[in-house]
């Protein structure tokens, strides 16, 4: 028999994709056959599911820690911003043109039977289903119009439990706020709390919890706290709205990378791998002052490709590009960084600019042209023609996906096979179209070893196996989970 249970939050970033995923992980490995579900997502981190359809990434790692394949059901509706008032609207991973906010909440309707159409693969196919809302249940100007919080949960009739964050301060005011701004239909789905980011001595929070379980009850809600998460420091990919990386200090190590952290960058999960390379510092630039200390430049995916070359241009980023590849410095570009680094972007319908087309930092002989077929693929490539830094590497392969709209031509060399240009280089300027390239262990340390060659350091044989390493963090959280909540009590909730 199907059963669900559904996770909110008093905000954004407070941990509500973390939590799904740990309770993906705990039912999965408790022998049940689990998904996750978030109805509606704003992204720009996104990924291609076997049958070259689009989700958004927070699923993917709920599906991987529930033991399944990621597929675009579990994230029926897709929004992944491309101007400040437009988003790009994916509808069970296909895209379905851009809308405006007026335009989107327009039709609720046909929003809440997309959704349903996903969720009704889930309870087909699945023991447990974890829902995922986004921002929070008490956006009371939103309610008729919800397809993600309190609105999914009553189409499907699942209880919720509410997380709050104790590290921005004043939880148990979130708490009761969210709560009680709810009607009282809303009000009674929710069955537990979870207090999440924790730092300290628990004993100094425990009248408090008394204290809003009693306040609560006071008022005719009698909701528990299912438990208090300590912060931990785990390596688990996150949700792209806010995220920390793109705004920590900036550090070095034997091998520093520069991201270009640009306006609409999109999938820079392509880069959380570097986070288990003990000889790796990745850092997300977006000024030329912060450019050249580095020993690799990376230009990332965008959903707005002429719209962040215009802003590599405006800032000067691009003078110091050419600069740094003018002394061998290794500049490396996907998807959207891969257009941008040649000699022109042309878009003669007007996709991403009015103006038909705009000048590369033509650093690689290809043009790009924009159409309206967007390509979503998952791909396995072979490396060939391997010359200069890629020496070494002929004939071994490469996963990944491909995510782009538009297609790249010019007279660059290829170092993955195929008819189609999706991994060109041209001395120390790489480009590619394949997201995820850096997951490939093999092909990751050889670029690393080359750069420390480069500086004269020694090389560095540890392969990160990426799947084995993500699947140690999973666990980690899976344990925290465990230990920290009343796992009995949320079995009891499911319904």
């Amino acid at each position: 028999m199907h059963k669900k249970i559904m996770i909110q939050g008093t905000g954004s970033s407070v941990g509500k994709s973390l939590v799904t995923a740990g309770l993906c992980r705990i039912f999965y490995k408790d022998g049940y056959k689990v998904s996750p579900f978030k109805s509606q997502n704003m992204a720009l981190n996104s990924f291609v599911d076997e049958d070259g359809l689009e989700l958004g990434r927070a699923q993917v790692v709920q599906a991987e820690m529930g033991g399944e394949r990621p597929r675009a059901y579990m994230n029926p509706i897709l929004l992944k911003p491309n101007a400040d008032d437009h988003s790009q609207v994916i509808f069970m991973g296909k895209p379905c043109g851009n809308v405006t906010a007026v335009e989107y909440f327009s039709q609720t309707e046909k929003l809440r039977k997309v959704a349903l159409e996903g969720y009704e693969k889930i309870r087909e196919n699945y023991d447990i289903c974890v829902l995922e809302g986004g921002g929070s249940p008490a956006e009371i100007n939103l309610r008729e119009v919800d397809v993600v919080n309190m609105g999914m949960a009553e189409l499907v009739d699942a209880p919720v439990v509410l997380v709050s964050d104790i590290e921005r301060g004043g939880v148990f005011a979130q708490i009761y706020g969210t709560i009680m701004l709810l009607e009282k239909n809303d009000r009674d789905r929710i069955k537990g709390i979870i207090i999440n980011k924790f730092r300290g001595n628990k004993d100094i929070l425990d009248p408090g919890i008394e204290m809003i379980e009693k306040k609560l009850k006071e008022d005719g809600v009698d909701i528990p706290i299912l438990g208090v998460l300590p912060f931990l420091d785990v390596k688990i990919e996150e949700e792209d709205v806010l995220a920390k990386k793109l705004t920590a200090e900036k550090t070095k190590n034997d091998i520093t990378i520069s991201v270009i952290r640009t306006p609409k960058i999109s999938n820079y999960t392509d880069f959380d791998v570097f986070e288990f390379y003990d000889d790796v510092a990745l850092n997300y630039v977006d000024s030329p002052e912060d450019i050249g200390d580095e020993d690799m430049i990376i230009i990332p995916g965008s959903k707005n490709t002429i719209g962040d070359l215009i802003f590599i241009k405006e800032t000067g980023i691009y003078k110091k590009i050419i600069e740094e590849s003018q002394k061998g410095k290794l500049i490396f570009g996907i998807c959207g960084g891969f257009q941008i680094l040649g000699n022109k972007i042309m878009d003669p319908l007007c996709i991403e600019t009015p103006l038909g087309e705009e000048e590369g930092l033509g650093l690689l002989n290809v043009i790009t042209t924009m159409g309206e077929e967007k390509a979503t693929y998952q791909v396995e490539k072979k490396l060939i023609n391997c010359k200069g830094i890629l020496t070494g590497l002929e004939g071994s392969t490469v996963k990944g996906y491909e995510i782009h709209q538009g297609q790249t031509e010019g007279k660059e060399e290829m170092f993955l096979d195929g008819e189609l240009y999706v991994g060109v280089y041209r001395e120390n300027v790489m480009a590619t179209y394949l997201h995820g390239i850096f997951d490939n262990g093999l092909f990751t340390r050889h670029i690393l070893n080359y750069l420390r060659r480069k500086k004269g350091l020694k090389e560095n044989e540890n392969i990160i196996d990426y799947e084995k390493v993500k699947n140690k963090e999973f666990d980690r959280w899976e344990e925290h989970l465990r230990k920290n909540l009343d796992i009995d009590k949320i079995y009891e909730i499911l319904k």
